[in-house]
């Protein structure tokens, strides 16, 4: 039987602690052109987004607001479970706003496309993505056209955790994002 606490030696580097800091800050210059004079509000998708959108949100140079929603559709395994489930919700109205969804990884793209939707009906001045991290190849057919307006890194079909990824709620307070390898049973 395996230890029920995975284990740190399973993660390989993929992106270290400087790459990431380098990427935000110059996402949050982009950012801060792009919105200069709007009515910004970032909605971080909770947990995984935390890390990445406390950096981010220090990188920006405009006025900006936050909130966050929590979604769940992975159920604290490797795989998502396909049905997205909505655990908490907004605390602030959104209408006229321009909205930024904060992700920390865009992969089937069935929860961005839900709160998408979500979002949308509540009548934003605009609503816009982005993810620290972005897996083109686990795109699903019904979402394949679903675009991402701001990408930390495009990175290949692997599972990976830290800076607030996580395998059953554990790596998330890792510094960098790293490819998790399960033991072979």
């Amino acid at each position: 039987m395996s230890d029920p606490i995975p284990s740190r030696d399973r993660v390989e580097v993929m992106l270290s602690q400087e790459e990431i800091s380098a990427r935000v800050a110059e996402l949050g210059a982009q950012i801060s052109r792009d919105y200069a004079g709007r009515d910004l509000t970032l909605v971080g998708i909770l947990k995984g987004s935390v890390p990445f959108m406390s950096d981010l949100m220090r990188a920006i140079t405009v006025p900006v607001q936050i909130d966050f929603l929590e979604v769940s559709s992975y159920g604290g395994g490797m795989e998502s479970s396909g049905v997205v489930r909505l655990v908490k919700d907004l605390s602030h109205p959104i209408a006229g706003k321009d909205v930024l969804i904060v992700e920390d990884i865009v992969d089937t793209g069935l929860t961005l496309t839900y709160l998408l939707d979500l979002l949308n009906r509540r009548e934003p001045a605009s609503t816009g993505i982005c993810s620290l991290l972005d897996k083109p190849a686990g795109r699903k057919d019904e979402t394949s056209a679903l675009e991402v307006d701001y990408v930390g890194f495009t990175i290949p079909n692997a599972f990976v955790v830290g800076y607030g990824l996580d395998l059953g709620g554990y790596f998330r307070n890792l510094p960098f994002v790293g490819i998790y390898t399960p033991p072979e049973d």
